[in-house]
């Protein structure tokens, strides 16, 4: 008999995820790391590789919302250096904060860039 895999996709490696979330992940990471905007690239990269991988649908909708905004708009937001629009103050900002502050800030304090 075969096994049964309960896990949600999320909590699933890459090998044992859809082609198609793969393939949605591949793009969100493209798009994440090429932004343009250096700042923006070294958050949401890191960011959509760690982190993206482990989100739900929704949150991965919630996340394509983001990186489809201007980087100079969508950086602001997430340094909280402007004022975020309600559309776009979700939990899947907060944990790009959130991962920004932990992770992304060590870096530069270690000479990334």
């Amino acid at each position: 008999m075969a096994e049964i895999d309960a896990r949600s996709e999320s909590e699933m490696t890459p090998e044992q995820m859809t082609p198609e979330r793969r393939q949605r992940l591949g793009r969100i990471q493209f798009r994440a790391w090429r932004r343009g905007f250096r700042e923006a690239d070294m958050v949401l990269g890191p960011f959509s590789d760690q982190v993206a991988p482990t989100f739900t649908d929704a949150e991965l909708d919630q996340f394509e919302r983001l990186i489809d905004e201007e980087d100079q708009w969508l950086y602001g937001w997430i340094i909280e250096r402007d004022p975020t629009p309600p559309e776009f103050e979700t939990p899947v900002m907060a944990k790009v904060r959130a991962f920004m502050r932990a992770h992304v800030a060590a870096e530069v304090g270690k000479g990334i860039g």
